[in-house]
């Protein structure tokens, strides 16, 4: 494996993707064996620190404020059952075949460029995410320190970025580093109120909102599960770290599986968690603060540690909370939109500017975002966000499930390679784009009153369904544009797992593992998948 990009640059027409592999973290491609030197519990904890995010706490709070807290724990729920089928094949199609949720959306359905839409789609996420997060330690530094919120914008977004620049070999050790004291700093205050206060659950549970639902009521549950079901997205976030997961053997399974299952699908567990915690303190927090002033986690956290400590501590440590979350989930948020404003900018251009470029885009975007005040329309972002996220990601995981496993109308290995795909593959493209476009049709209003409530499930129903349907119309034919990649070997074992066969790419002459080559007409050889991405269109 090559160390330095000049190598990979002598076939990219720039001169700024001269970078460290280390840097751009495979960015566009399969992650090799030689990369992938973690354990599976370093993986999983890598990518479990990255849903430390607080905005579980405030999206959880608005909505039981608005619809009540039966309503609210119902949509929590079911946001979060959902969101676990629909993550785990994709989880598992990641961390087997060692692929980012773009390079798996090609091959699922979409086409080399129909998955340029779910790629923007995703980068979209990641900075309205840091944007929220950023916010939230803005507000930590100005109730904590009296630092203005211009100003707390600005260092949420710059502290992140050298950090972001080395990838996973960073990220690991930072996530390592601080899950411990963040789990702590986050459960130490909740034990304390329900100890200290054990009659405050069941008027908690009692709380029925401000919306005038009253009981339980479907339409709140569903309104409230699509703001819930905004962060189907993050398990984009969680696969770009479990690409890295090393390969499946009979010694590691049972470890390889809890791993996936935990650091996959499992994320939401936490989440559903910090999101009824969320309910609870804004609920305690009512009583002394407007509702509005409820939401904001700093908040409640300074409310519960004022009891515990004297002010000044109290006030030090949610200060420290905030920060410590602030850092792990977007760090996170940078390092996914980056490899998404990657994969998108270098199809539609054929040029690769380097990762790092696109971190900086990214943190421009969210920091323009928290100037703009974004974190008092959260509920209207997330419940608009939601219905292209579903859209996105149940399309994604019914063919890998149904059109791949099931009915073998999908090729079952990924296949993400330039001249290997159509440019648009009917089957997940169409599926996508009426599944977004009536459930976004349908949250405004535009498909009658009653449904404006359900449009998670419009999302859910026709995303899980036209897949199957239209690849059986098509045959299945667009899925691959040739089946013969030029190249005699293998890329996969016998028993499914990536070769760790070595190639020499002919064009920028360093050496790639065989699921990342194929041969090139126009190089008169076997190129790699970024060099064969980087060609002009003539070349095919």
């Amino acid at each position: 494996m090559a160390t330095t990009a000049e190598q990979i640059g002598r076939s990219i027409d720039t001169e700024t993707a001269k970078k460290n592999e280390t840097l751009e973290d495979y960015t566009l491609r399969y992650a090799p064996h030689s990369f992938r030197r973690w354990s599976t519990g370093t993986v999983a904890i890598t990518a479990l620190g990255g849903i430390a995010y607080l905005a579980d706490f405030s999206i959880g709070a608005s909505i039981a404020i608005s619809f009540g807290t039966v309503n609210a724990i119902l949509a929590i729920l079911f946001a979060a059952a959902l969101i676990f089928v629909t993550g785990l094949p994709v989880a598992y199609y990641a961390a087997r075949y060692n692929i980012d949720l773009d390079l798996i959306t090609r091959g699922a359905g979409f086409g080399y460029y129909g998955s340029v839409l779910t790629a923007i789609i995703f980068a979209s996420f990641t900075f309205i995410f840091f944007a929220l997060e950023g916010s939230i330690m803005a507000q930590g530094l100005l109730v904590g320190l009296g630092v203005p919120l211009w100003a707390g914008y600005l260092a949420s977004t710059l502290i992140v970025l050298p950090l972001v620049i080395y990838g996973m070999k960073a990220l690991s050790k930072l996530q390592l580093w601080t899950t411990p004291f963040w789990l702590i700093l986050m459960a130490a205050p909740v034990i304390y109120l329900v100890s200290s206060q054990p009659a405050i659950l069941g008027d908690w549970m009692a709380y029925q909102g401000t919306e005038g639902y009253g009981g339980v009521s479907i339409a709140a549950v569903m309104l409230g599960a699509g703001v819930c079901l905004a962060l189907m997205g993050q398990i984009g976030e969680q696969i770009d770290y479990l690409r890295f997961m090393p390969a499946k053997t009979r010694e590691n399974r049972g470890r390889w599986w809890a791993a996936v299952l935990a650091a996959g699908p499992g994320w939401v567990i936490l989440g559903a968690a910090k999101q009824m915690i969320g309910a609870l303190l804004a609920f305690y927090l009512m009583s002394k603060v407007a509702d509005s002033a409820a939401t904001e986690p700093v908040r409640q956290f300074v409310s519960i540690f004022s009891e515990m400590l004297p002010l000044w501590a109290a006030l030090t440590l949610s200060v420290i909370l905030v920060v410590i979350s602030q850092i792990k989930i977007n760090v996170t948020n940078a390092y996914s939109g980056s490899l998404a404003w990657t994969n998108a900018f270098t199809r539609i251009t054929r040029h690769y500017p380097g990762r790092i470029v696109f971190v900086v885009v990214n943190l421009a975007i969210a920091l323009a975002l928290m100037e703009g005040n974004m974190f008092a329309v959260l509920g209207n972002i997330l419940g608009f966000y939601s219905n292209c996220a579903i859209a996105w990601v149940v399309v994604v995981a019914t063919d890998i499930v149904i059109n791949k496993y099931l009915l073998g109308l999908s090729p079952k290995e990924p296949e993400f390679r330039r001249g290997m795909l159509y440019a648009v593959n009917p089957v997940g493209t169409i599926a996508f784009v009426a599944s977004a476009g009536l459930a976004i049709a349908a949250y405004f209003g535009l498909l009658g009153a009653f449904l404006s409530s359900y449009s998670p499930l419009v999302a859910v129903s026709v995303g899980g369904v036209l897949p199957p349907i239209l690849a059986a119309l098509t045959g299945g034919r667009y899925y691959l544009a040739r089946d013969d990649d030029g190249i005699d070997s293998p890329r996969f074992t016998a028993d499914g797992t990536p070769s760790a066969d070595v190639h020499t790419c002919q064009s920028c002459q360093a050496d790639f593992e065989r699921p990342d080559v194929l041969y090139s007409a126009y190089q008169g050889g076997v190129v790699c998948s970024l060099c064969r991405a980087t060609e002009p269109l003539n070349a095919g």
